[in-house]
C-alpha cells in the first residue's frame, strides 16, 4: 500500500518503520525536523496525504487531530481509509468521523495500548471503532504494527475502550503501589507479597507484568529508575480524557475520578513528571497517612 503517515513522534516513527519493513511505501510529516530511516519525509501533510490509500496519524490531542483532519482528509482520495491512532477525547473521534465521511473517506479511530516498547516490537493492541469495511481493509496493517486489534463498534467506540482500560490501569496500579508501600510498614517482605498476590485474588496486570517495586516480578520500569515505558503524564491524560467522557455521559466513576486527582497531584506538585506510571510506588513510600 502507498500509506501516509502524519505524526512520527516516539510512537509513530516506529510505527512507520515496520510498514515500511513489510514493504509498504510509507511517506510521513511531523511539524518537527526530522530523519526517519525507511520513511520519505515530505515538506507538508498535504503531500503526504495526496495518493494515499491509507492515512495513519499518531498526534498528541484531539485539538491537534481536529485541525489535521481539517487540513488534509479534503485532499484525500475518496475511498481511502483515515485512520487515527492517536488518544484523544471520545468527542473529537467522533468529530474527526464525521468530516471524513463527508468527503467519502472511511474512518476509524484505532488508539493503541503497549507503550513504545510494543510499537518498537510490533506488539501493539489497537481498540478500533468505524466500519467494518474499514476495519477488514486496514486488518494487514493492524497485523505489522501490532500483535492483536479488536473492533469495538462505530465510529469513537475505539477511544472509548481505550479510556475504560486504561481507567482500570491507573486504579490498580495506584492500588498495587499503595499496597507495597502498605507492606513495608507492616514489615512484610516484597518478594514474599509478590510471591501471595501474584498468584492470588490480587492477581492483576499492574502486579504481575509491570510490577512497581524494583527487582521483583519480571524487568519493569522501576528496574530502570523509573524511566518512562508509560509516563505517569500520559496517565494523567489518559483519565482526564476519562473523567470528561464520564460527564458526558453522566456516569459514575468515583474511582477513576480519584486516580485522575492522585495522578494530578503526582505529576504537577510531586516530582511525578517525566516519570513511568509505576513511581506511584515512591511516592507512597514518602507519604504518612495524615
Amino acid at each position: 500500500m502507498r500509506i501516509g503517515f502524519i505524526g512520527l513522534g516516539n510512537m509513530g516513527a516506529p510505527m512507520a518503520q515496520n510498514l515500511a519493513k513489510a514493504g509498504h511505501t510509507v511517506l510521513g510529516f511531523d511539524t518537527q525536523t526530522l530523519k526517519v530511516e525507511m520513511i520519505e519525509i515530505l515538506p507538508t501533510a498535504r503531500d503526504c496525504v495526496e495518493a494515499a490509500e491509507v492515512v495513519i496519524t499518531m498526534l498528541p490531542n484531539g485539538q491537534i487531530l481536529k485541525s489535521v483532519a481539517d487540513e488534509t482528509i479534503q485532499y484525500m482520495k475518496e475511498g481511502s481509509i483515515f485512520l487515527d491512532c492517536s488518544t484523544v477525547d471520545v468527542a473529537s473521534a467522533k468529530s474527526v468521523a464525521e468530516i471524513a465521511k463527508s468527503h467519502m473517506i472511511i474512518p476509524l479511530d484505532a488508539p493503541v495500548s503497549g507503550g513504545i516498547g510494543g510499537a518498537k516490537e510490533g506488539t501493539l493492541t489497537f481498540m478500533v471503532g468505524g466500519q467494518d469495511e474499514g476495519f477488514i481493509k486496514a486488518k494487514e496493517l493492524f497485523d505489522i504494527m501490532g500483535q492483536k486489534a479488536v473492533h469495538c463498534g462505530k465510529s469513537g467506540n475505539g477511544q472509548s475502550a481505550k479510556i475504560c482500560n486504561n481507567m482500570i490501569l491507573g486504579a490498580t496500579m495506584i492500588a498495587t503501589c499503595e499496597a507495597f508501600s502498605f507492606a513495608d510498614k507492616l514489615g512484610l517482605d516484597r518478594q514474599a507479597m509478590f510471591d501471595v498476590v501474584s498468584t492470588s485474588s490480587g492477581y492483576s496486570w499492574s502486579m504481575n507484568a509491570y510490577c512497581p517495586a524494583p527487582g521483583i516480578g519480571p524487568q519493569t520500569p522501576s528496574d530502570n529508575n523509573y524511566i518512562p515505558g508509560f509516563a505517569s503524564d500520559l496517565m494523567l491524560k489518559d483519565l482526564t480524557l476519562s473523567q470528561i467522557a464520564a460527564e458526558d455521559v453522566n456516569a459514575d466513576t468515583p474511582m477513576g475520578e480519584l486516580a485522575m486527582t492522585l495522578y494530578k497531584s503526582f505529576v504537577e506538585k510531586e516530582d511525578g513528571a517525566g516519570k513511568d506510571f509505576s513511581a506511584m510506588l515512591p511516592r507512597f513510600e514518602k507519604k504518612n497517612r495524615n
